[in-house]
């Protein structure tokens, strides 16, 4: 197997098992990665992440021309500005998570730091996590506020929409959206109730011990 044979395979396997588990439904989410030769794999326009084909994704080459496969997602732009800004992404997931979008329609939703400080992994994961602003689906504008960042965030959550998140591979990607979307589902459903929260002391010596990337 071929090395990109096996990252077709790779995408379509983590995809799965985040449709299996509930974390995206229908033909929601989208998914991209970086191939050897610096081109990209991506998810089709109109695929469920629960039956994705690793002959059909979408190919790009390293001019992000697109040469083979179906049609993309219209969530392109979005990806390919995480591409742009940040040397070190080798794949993008954006999902439609349940727990992460109720958390984004809070009136005290932080749009600089999303996510509480309620445990460490999320922390180590992700950094903080930027809250934009509510765009229509597909619309380019989205990709033009993740390229506002400049690079300085990992993640950044879509308001009334979802999350997407820059790792250094597909499987790290996959595993840090997951800890997003486990952090606000505590989140919520600690809500009310005047959880224990990392102070920022915690924070700090997170932030320090695991060399996390943390905009301030």
């Amino acid at each position: 197997m071929t090395p990109e044979s096996a990252l077709r395979e790779q995408i379509c396997l983590l995809a799965k098992s985040l449709f299996d588990r509930g974390l995206t439904g229908g033909s929601t989410g989208n998914i991209s990665a970086r191939t050897p030769d610096g081109g990209l794999l991506v998810s089709p326009t109109g695929t469920s992440f629960g039956r994705l084909d690793p002959c059909r994704l979408s190919r790009f080459d390293a001019r992000r021309q697109l040469i083979d496969g179906d049609q993309p997602t219209k969530e392109m732009p979005l990806h390919t500005a995480f591409y742009e800004t940040r040397s070190t992404a080798g794949a993008v997931v954006h999902l439609h998570s349940c727990h992460s979008v109720a958390l984004s329609m809070m009136p005290d939703a932080n749009p600089d730091n999303f996510l509480p400080p309620l445990t460490p992994y999320a922390i180590m994961k992700l950094g903080k996590v930027k809250l934009l602003p509510f765009f229509l689906p597909g619309d380019p504008a989205m990709g033009d506020a993740v390229r506002g960042l400049a690079g300085k965030r990992t993640a950044v959550m879509l308001a009334n929409h979802g999350p997407v998140v820059a790792g250094a591979d597909v499987e790290a990607a996959c595993n840090a959206i997951e800890e997003l979307e486990d952090t606000a589902r505590l989140a919520m459903l600690t809500r009310g109730l005047s959880p224990r929260m990392l102070s920022s002391e915690d924070v700090q010596r997170v932030v320090t011990k695991f060399n996390v990337e943390w905009d301030t």
